[in-house]
């Protein structure tokens, strides 16, 4: 029977998950080695894992059929086949409400509680509504792109000609997850709604040089290019494949005026003159836990203990960065991380003990609407 082998390959495939890597990475090399998997078992198997793994914690206890049998009834609201299969009274219940489905598992397993998809609530921020973020685990996210700008309408010929939904608010364009982007001219950036609207922190002026200090490969550079093509920017990161993927998209976006350096910003830093940059970025490395309903291999994979390296991090890299800013000129500090400790603990940490300022912050709830949830905070040297 065809579900039958789909179950076999959804357990064959969670036999061998390493359970510290990506879902992401690891499912291509996961296909590659197994060459006799068609499209479509590779579409189901992907739906099943992903569901399974938007469970959390939730319900740990039972074998892994049944978790993912709890999982797909919990995600999906219409028909499944597998469930039709072997679960016949959830596939009857299948469109009911969350709060319905989630009385039904209450009534076939005692031990089942929603809270458990998220184990680390008592460190989310105090103005995330607990219920509907957690909620939000069991929704894949949109797919969201920035146009460039003056292509919008090349870009909309494109998503129209390729039937591909989307709908617009100013540069960002919200599309299905599963849209396929083909069009190789150079019209949009993939880039989360939640990371985008951080552009408004930014406000760069004319000519002024700006500092993105943890710069990955680039994003919220192109961001501030964006706003002020006359920007100076430098670029640095610890990671020099990072910096190569940044070089590389600088290039495709016609940014000329930027250097790219490899900096450790736990370490003392020589290269760069104190008090020069007229802006800093600061886009920390954090927990992630905003985005975790793309990843939701990591609503167990994340250990609590991890929380403390990413503080100091986030702590040590704003003691190290402030020095080369300028007096009156703004930091910026941007996570995606829905934890307080990385998020408005950290901002009091910085006004304790940094010569800043805070002129505003916001939580961006990005689980209320399909994406990520970020936090993003403005600070001026004194």
């Amino acid at each position: 029977m065809i579900v039958e082998n789909r179950l076999r390959i959804f357990n064959a495939f969670l036999t061998e998950f390493p359970k510290d890597r990506p879902v992401t990475k690891y499912l291509p090399e996961y296909f590659k080695r197994n060459k006799q998997m068609g499209s479509r078992d590779r579409k189901n198997l992907s739906k099943a894992i992903y569901s399974y793994f938007r469970l959390g914690n939730c319900l740990a206890g039972l074998k892994s059929d049944e978790r993912l049998f709890v999982a797909l009834f919990l995600t999906a609201n219409s028909p499944d086949d597998m469930l039709a299969y072997f679960k016949p009274d959830y596939q009857e219940r299948i469109t009911n409400s969350l709060a319905e489905k989630a009385a039904y598992l209450t009534s076939l397993f005692p031990e089942f509680n929603l809270n458990d998809i998220f184990p680390f609530t008592a460190h989310l921020s105090s103005s995330i509504d607990q219920s509907l973020f957690i909620s939000s685990q069991l929704i894949q996210p949109d797919l969201f792109i920035r146009a460039i700008k003056g292509a919008e309408q090349k870009l909309e010929a494109y998503l129209n000609e390729a039937q591909i939904p989307y709908e617009k608010k100013e540069s960002c364009y919200r599309l299905p997850n599963a849209a396929k982007l083909l069009n190789t001219e150079y019209l949009y950036e993939v880039q989360d709604q939640s990371s985008q609207y951080t552009a408004n922190y930014f406000q760069p002026k004319p000519k002024q040089m700006w500092w993105d200090c943890c710069a990955a490969s680039g994003g919220k550079s192109l961001l501030l290019h964006a706003l002020e093509p006359t920007v100076h920017i430098l670029a640095s990161d610890n990671r020099a494949s990072s910096l190569l993927n940044l070089e590389v998209r600088f290039k495709q976006a016609g940014i000329t005026q930027f250097r790219r350096r490899e900096i450790d910003l736990l370490a003392e830093i020589n290269s760069i003159e104190k008090d020069s940059m007229d802006g800093i970025i600061l886009d920390a490395p954090c927990s992630g836990s905003g985005t975790w309903s793309r990843t939701p291999e990591m609503l167990s994979q994340f250990k609590e203990s991890q929380l403390e390296k990413f503080i100091y991090l986030q702590r040590t890299i704003a003691e190290n960065a402030v020095q080369f800013l300028k007096p009156g000129c703004p930091l910026v500090y941007i996570t995606c991380s829905v934890f307080k400790e990385e998020n408005e603990e950290a901002v009091a940490y910085f006004l304790a003990n940094l010569p800043l300022k805070l002129e505003k912050m916001e939580l961006i709830k990005g689980y209320e609407s399909k994406a990520d949830t970020m936090f993003v905070a403005r600070f001026l040297k004194h």
